[in-house]
């Protein structure tokens, strides 16, 4: 029995990319039904993470997030990518609304030997569970976004990184002068995801 509780504590790398990359598809379906960029009806309940989420049954958007997942795990368990960025941006005016922006730090000694981690599963989903809630609870320190909105994501890499066809070159999106709400962060001890959003500060558009 402990032989076996020793074995769950270990995370891999390939492990861990598995477990962030999963992380941003959950996330990306929780920013997407808390923002409304997609109607309250076109996701469908799910238990994850000891919580109850939502994910899409929009066939487009679910072959997108599934896409972008086993991408980012790819880019993971090279070590090459350090940050990824869920922009909301208006539909009308293509301003940028909203950053979801989630900053990887790797452990490159990992990488590069070939080496795992000790951290226990219910740590991690601890931590993991925590930025969830503060998703799932953005309303309450979000501008109300009061307009048909897209979104688009940006994956930060390595200069050295050749990149996909299904991937182009993309300004960063900033917005001018935002307020920043800082999320909880979570870490593998492979991977650490420190998370933020920045949004449009309104208050000096009333003039």
């Amino acid at each position: 029995m402990a032989s076996r509780t020793a074995t769950k504590d270990i995370i891999t790398l390939r492990g861990s990319a598995a477990i962030v990359s999963e992380f941003f598809g959950y996330s990306a379906n929780s920013i997407l039904y808390n923002r409304g960029v997609y109607p309250e009806e076109s996701f469908a309940k799910v238990k994850k993470y000891g919580l109850p989420m939502l994910l899409t049954q929009d066939e487009g958007l679910k072959s997108f997030i599934a896409n972008l997942t086993t991408q980012l795990s790819e880019w993971l368990e090279s070590g090459k990518l350090q940050r990824v960025v869920l922009v909301i941006l208006s539909k009308a005016t293509n301003e940028v609304l909203e950053r979801w922006n989630f900053s990887i730090e790797t452990d490159n000694e990992v990488v590069e030997k070939g080496e795992s981690r000790q951290k226990s599963d219910k740590e991690i989903m601890r931590e993991i569970q925590a930025i969830m809630r503060q998703i799932a609870s953005s309303i309450t320190y979000l501008p109300c976004l009061d307009e048909a909105c897209v979104f688009d994501v940006l994956a930060y890499t390595d200069k050295d990184l050749a990149v996909p066809f299904t991937w182009v070159e993309s300004d960063p999106k900033l917005i001018a002068n935002p307020q920043i709400v800082k999320l909880h962060s979570f870490d593998t001890k492979i991977h650490k995801v420190d998370t933020l959003v920045s949004y449009k500060n309104d208050e000096w558009d009333e003039q």
